[in-house]
């Protein structure tokens, strides 16, 4: 679902500082080659992540959904010089062209790729984060937002991604829609989360920031 007129949307592109060329091309790759090219956080959402990890300027960033790297490269663009990025994700297929990517940026040195079960993997990652961002399976938020809450530091800021899922989490979840289901329960728990401070944008499918006290 679209929630902005194509016009509107394309004004906003057009106004937005440009990706850098790397990330053009990876974006194109991802479309060209690689199934549910949606997933890419693209042009405007990538400017936006790019832009508050340089306000935090993070020295630990937690990703949990790397996709093809264009979020990943993204947030690592406000990374301090001795700071560092986990990123998770399941597929191995995708490997071989985050790598490409992340070795062309110059900050692979800075990038720690993770392969596996998020749930199986976060609770090795024993260090606190600056800034995490969720975009994964949407299934399993619940579990994310209780496993990343105590390993967020206090000020920190949690992301999440597809918040909105198409406009579903507007209507009555259908009986076998787990992921509406999930997204509506997160969205609700999320704005009265004694621990965070939370906004929820209409930026593409959704985004949520929320900033822990």
């Amino acid at each position: 679902m679209d929630f902005l007129p194509e016009d509107i949307e394309q004004y906003a592109e057009l106004h937005t500082q440009e990706e850098p060329e790397l990330l053009k091309e990876l974006n194109l790759e991802t479309w060209q080659t690689v199934l549910a090219p949606r997933m890419l956080s693209g042009p405007i959402q990538g400017r936006l992540l790019s832009m508050i990890a340089q306000l935090v300027a993070p020295k630990a960033i937690l990703e949990i959904g790397t996709y093809t790297g264009y979020s990943a490269l993204c947030l690592a663009e406000g990374l301090t010089e001795d700071g560092v990025l986990h990123t998770i994700d399941r597929n191995a297929e995708l490997r071989r062209l985050q790598q490409k990517y992340f070795d062309r940026s110059g900050k692979a040195h800075q990038i720690i790729a993770h392969l596996g079960d998020a749930t199986e993997i976060l609770p090795s990652l024993d260090q606190k984060f600056d800034l995490i961002f969720i975009d994964a399976d949407k299934s399993n938020y619940l579990n994310y937002l209780t496993l990343v809450t105590p390993m967020l530091r206090s000020g920190g800021l949690l992301i999440s991604d597809n918040v909105l899922w198409s406009g579903k989490v507007t209507q009555k979840a259908q009986a076998d829609d787990l992921d509406t289901k999930v997204l509506q329960e997160f969205n609700q728990k999320l704005k009265t989360h004694p621990e965070y401070q939370t906004v929820l944008l209409p930026i593409r499918d959704g985004l949520s920031l929320a900033r822990k006290r």
